[in-house]
């Protein structure tokens, strides 16, 4: 018993010594964007600030709110249309097998495994000649496709855990494909839209190279404008580290608030029945 709890201690402190060298980063970043300018250097990286100073904050805030807000209505209707296809999809080919169905799976999952810096060219050319390029619907067109292969993966393994029994008393019942889809199927999808969401609300935010390539100037998502706030000579890093945590926030809150979720909904796919 005493080994057991020795070991267990270990483990903790282990874990805890893991977790502070993780997140020593994130203090970096927090104790420099509360510095002045003149507090800046290498050799006190460490220190704490002397006082406080906000003012780095108000500065990256004003210079990003306009792109703050390109983010957030790009993200929203991308998640949403992504995981509402993927979910589509999903159903279809985990519960309404038809011939040739195992070989749209494939051709969907290689979606996910083409290089994005190998169809920039004909994307952008496409995206000109449909009057969508430099603009959020564009944007949106194109994490959307993007993300169907990798949402339809995650909702199909996530209903093969509903039992066939109940898809086929539905049937006997004289319910068709969407009626199932509304009555049974979404009921039982919210922890697996919550995954998805998480997922794909996560990978657009943080996305970049679609962003820089596709968008200009003011269509531009925070990623894009956070990088613009080096500047040409001079860096401004308590601006830049405060930019950093303002652009992280969303993504944080989302897994603050969701993150148990996440991890249930991962697992709830995997074992079937």
């Amino acid at each position: 018993m005493a080994i057991r709890t020795v070991s267990r201690t270990v483990l903790y402190l282990l874990l805890i010594a893991l977790s502070l060298f993780y997140l020593m980063p994130v203090y970096v970043m927090l104790i420099t964007s509360l510095k002045p300018l003149d507090q800046i250097s290498l050799s006190e990286m460490w220190q704490l600030p002397h006082s406080l100073d906000l003012s780095s904050y108000q500065l990256a805030f004003e210079k990003l709110a306009p792109n703050f807000m390109n983010s957030i209505y790009l993200v929203i209707p991308a998640t949403l249309l992504s995981a509402l296809l993927g979910s589509l999809n999903g159903y279809v080919l985990s519960k309404w097998k038809f011939r040739g169905s195992d070989w749209i799976f494939t051709a969907l999952l290689f979606g996910m495994f083409i290089p994005y810096q190998s169809i920039l060219i004909p994307l952008i050319q496409f995206l000109r000649e449909a009057g969508l390029y430099n603009t959020i619907p564009g944007l949106i067109f194109v994490h959307v496709v993007y993300g169907i292969p990798i949402t339809t993966l995650m909702f199909r393994n996530f209903y093969a855990s509903i039992p066939e029994e109940m898809i086929e008393s539905a049937k006997i019942d004289g319910a068709g494909i969407f009626k199932i889809y509304q009555h049974i199927i979404i009921p039982l999808s919210i922890t697996g839209f919550v995954v998805v969401g998480i997922w794909q609300f996560t990978n657009i935010w943080n996305e970049f190279l679609f962003a820089v390539t596709i968008t200009t100037s003011s269509q531009q998502p925070i990623m894009v404008a956070l990088q613009n706030l080096s500047g040409s000579q001079i860096v401004q890093w308590n601006v830049q580290m405060a930019g950093a945590l303002l652009a992280a926030l969303p993504t944080l809150l989302v897994y603050i608030f969701l993150g148990k979720f996440f991890v249930k909904g991962l697992l709830a796919g995997s074992v079937k029945g």
